[in-house]
């Protein structure tokens, strides 16, 4: 597989390989009459351990569609890696904020709370005891 410098060192940084993606060229769809129906210049690529798939049918050329193609199915695996990183930073964040000891300021008021509602609760008692 030859594929242009820049995607192979995307992918690199991605730490993907080619050998993961299948690659297919089938007949086009859509308007463009006898030409569209006999020649096959439509890409088709799938990442097979993630499942994502890429049509690409913009140009009339089979080179052409197979570069914008691999461009569109690179930044697709790329923004499927950092929505996967933004979560996971989101979870550490989240767990942090959760699990970091409480202000002097923050005890003080749940004391306060505390007190109130202890003092609502004392106005209860048996029914018929005055």
């Amino acid at each position: 597989m030859d594929l242009p410098s820049q995607i192979q060192v995307r992918l690199d940084a991605l730490g993907l390989r080619a050998q993961d993606i299948e690659e297919s060229f089938v007949r086009g769809s859509g308007p463009g009459g006898q030409k569209i129906n006999k020649t096959a210049s439509t890409v088709c690529l799938r990442h097979r351990p993630t499942g994502i798939e890429v049509r690409c049918q913009r140009e009339r050329s089979q080179a052409a569609n197979r570069e914008l193609a691999w461009a569109e199915l690179v930044s697709k695996l790329e923004q499927r890696l950092r929505a996967a990183e933004l979560a996971r930073q989101s979870a550490f964040e989240q767990a942090r904020r959760r699990n970091r000891p409480k202000s002097h300021r923050q005890k003080v008021r749940q004391i306060e709370a505390k007190r109130h509602r202890a003092g609502i609760k004392s106005f209860r008692g048996r029914p018929g005891q005055d």
